[in-house]
């Protein structure tokens, strides 16, 4: 029996389906890893993932907005954390929803669609804010309990049709953040520009709502569901908690968080700052993503292919460079552009490695649930997230460092070593490799 058929036939118990059921629906089960359905749910997922997760990942054009304009110039504190706060929220809460869908595997389809919902209804809301309370309530908070719930029932859904190519086929899926970074930046810096906040946020409101439909459709569960197991939370290995290369992974995943989202976050105001052309940080951000997604995929490749730990060297390895080697010296443009290429290749990338993370936890523990890590990894990068904003604005209280060469002496020189730093430590899985304990 070939590889393929043994996944496929194990993968049953990720749902709930009595053993008898198992046994009468697993020759009918449609195959894994190709096929109509399967590419619908990954282009699906894709889409879904552009959306909710593109968005805040480009807040650095509403900062800069925010900041720059009343009624919210006037009021500066807390701007920075509506984007941390509403991807923290999401990553730390993925847990509650994984196991929500898990129980309740019917309700994917719905789940999705009241996201949907809430999601476009936060947008709205926020055009509307006069404050900046205002906006961290919609655009922060409401925009993140919607998104949540809009798209984390894809990660099940692409766990089932997905086995030889999970990595793959998880890492084509977060391309959709680098692939709507690609053009939602110039979209939003046009909207922003000639029409105001307001205008920007309810267009994208529009954009969510006409794209996100198709997709939720898309989204279709390879394995059956019994009527007579529905509602019956399925018991959950949690054994790998309890060992050590579960936490290298962790613990590298949220250092590695702490400096992800400091470029996309404050690119644009240090292209402006350093006396760059206005377009230079939009065309950065979009560098940054494109690259992004061959990031996700060359990772993806990597962890189907090799041990998790040679992608997260390659990943931790390129980003050190970027940020010490290019952005430290980026005071012109061609310097800001190498460092946003290297950086989306190399750091946009990192959460490829998740799948992998999962499959190399798996050797002590077959019944292993792939969603669950994912979800518990997405923790640990909302601990990144929530910290990041208030951190960064402290460090850029520091000032220029006197007597530092090119951007190290800027106000941002402070900034650029802690993102560097912290990067490193990404790779704690790798010495834990050398070391034996994985």
């Amino acid at each position: 029996m070939s590889k393929r058929n043994e996944v496929a036939i194990e993968l049953p118990s990720l749902q709930h389906v009595s053993l008898e059921e198992e046994a009468r629906d697993v020759a009918t089960l449609p195959p894994v890893d190709g096929g109509r359905d399967a590419w619908l749910a990954l282009a699906g997922a894709f889409t879904l993932e552009a959306l909710v997760w593109g968005f805040p990942y480009c807040y650095g054009l509403f900062r800069t907005y925010y900041s720059l304009h009343e009624p919210f110039a006037s009021q500066p504190a807390g701007i920075a954390a509506i984007s941390t706060t509403a991807t923290a929220i999401m990553f730390i809460s993925a847990p509650a929803v994984a196991l929500f869908v898990q129980r309740y595997p019917r309700l994917r389809r719905t789940s999705s669609l009241l996201g949907l919902v809430v999601t476009v209804a936060s947008l709205l809301a926020a055009s509307f804010c006069n404050s900046t309370a205002g906006l961290l309530a919609t655009q922060g908070v409401l925009f993140a309990v919607g998104g949540l719930f809009l798209y984390f029932p894809a990660m099940y859904v692409i766990d089932e049709w997905f086995v030889a190519r999970k990595g793959l086929a998880f890492g084509i899926v977060w391309t959709g953040t680098g692939a709507s970074g690609v053009v939602v930046p110039w979209l939003l810096q046009w909207l922003l520009n000639d029409y105001g906040f307001r205008t920007a946020l309810r267009v994208w409101a529009i954009v969510v709502a006409i794209l996100a439909l198709p997709s939720i459709w898309a989204l279709k569960n390879r394995l059956p569901v019994s009527h007579s197991a529905r509602g019956t939370l399925r018991r959950v290995d949690w054994s790998f908690l309890t060992a050590a290369p579960f936490w290298l992974f962790q613990f590298g995943n949220v250092t590695m968080s702490l400096a992800y989202f400091l470029p996309s976050l404050w690119i644009p105001s240090f292209s402006r700052d350093m006396g760059m052309p206005s377009f230079s940080g939009p065309l950065a951000i979009c560098l940054i993503n494109v690259a992004a997604c061959a990031g996700y995929i060359l990772q993806g490749q990597l962890v189907d292919r090799y041990h998790v730990t040679t992608a997260i060297f390659v990943s931790v390895a390129g980003s050190v460079i970027s940020i010490f080697l290019f952005w430290g010296f980026a005071t012109s443009q061609p310097m800001l552009y190498i460092f946003a290429l290297i950086w989306g290749l190399t750091g946009g990338g990192f959460t490829a490695n998740w799948a992998g993370c999962a499959s190399a936890l798996k050797t002590s523990s077959n019944s292993l649930d792939t969603s669950m890590v994912i979800s518990l990894m997405c923790v640990g990068k909302g601990i990144g997230s929530v910290v990041t904003g208030p951190i960064s604005e402290q460090l850029l209280q520091v000032g220029p460092w006197r007597g530092a060469p090119f951007a190290y002496g800027s106000q941002y020189g402070a900034l650029i070593v802690f993102t560097g730093a912290t990067a490193m430590l990404g790779g704690t899985a790798c010495l834990g490799r050398v070391l034996k304990l994985l």
